[in-house]
């Protein structure tokens, strides 16, 4: 696949919009990684595209767009798991409740994006390349929720930092 090492080097990227670092020098390097990972991204998708002159006049702007609503997706998703990060361990049933529902609002918000964005593809690209498309979206966001899931414990998990040798295994 000529775009698996791309896609792992922009899903780490992209890991980093989860916000879980303070600080102004922190703030200002995530809002640096953030810009390159999305170039990153719109070159991935521009190599795997395959667009002619003619189809990249009327995609790109599309994408753009399109890339903007995710964005919208992506942030809620990010606090999300800003909020989970604060009280995991110590959470109550009421709270693990609210999670869950979030993160299922997240995944439907993201599903919505797509339903309302497909048409607006097939009508700039053939069917192929509108499937080509949205595979490429879905597996570049896969590969940042397997980076997430690896960082984000388990609810009333302590820290990996805190668990003794072996421990998770």
């Amino acid at each position: 696949m000529p775009y698996s090492r791309k896609l792992v080097a922009a899903a780490a990227a992209l890991v980093c919009m989860i916000g879980l670092v303070h600080g102004a020098y922190a703030q200002t390097q995530q809002q640096l990684d953030i810009k390159a990972a999305k170039a990153e991204r719109k070159a991935i998708v521009g190599q795997n595209m395959q667009l002619t002159a003619a189809e990249g006049q009327t995609f790109w702007p599309l994408y753009t767009k399109y890339e903007k609503a995710m964005d919208a997706v992506d942030m809620r998703h990010a606090q999300e798991i800003r909020d989970y990060a604060k009280n995991f361990q110590n959470m109550t049933d009421d709270a693990a409740k609210s999670k869950l529902d979030e993160t299922v609002a997240v995944a439907q918000q993201r599903l919505d994006v797509q339903k309302e964005y497909i048409p607006q593809f097939r009508a700039i690209l053939s069917q192929i390349k509108t499937t080509r498309f949205f595979q490429i979206d879905n597996k570049l966001h896969a590969m940042v929720q397997c980076q997430i899931a690896q960082l984000v414990p388990l609810v009333g998990t302590p820290p990996p930092s805190s668990m003794g040798a072996g421990a998770g295994q």
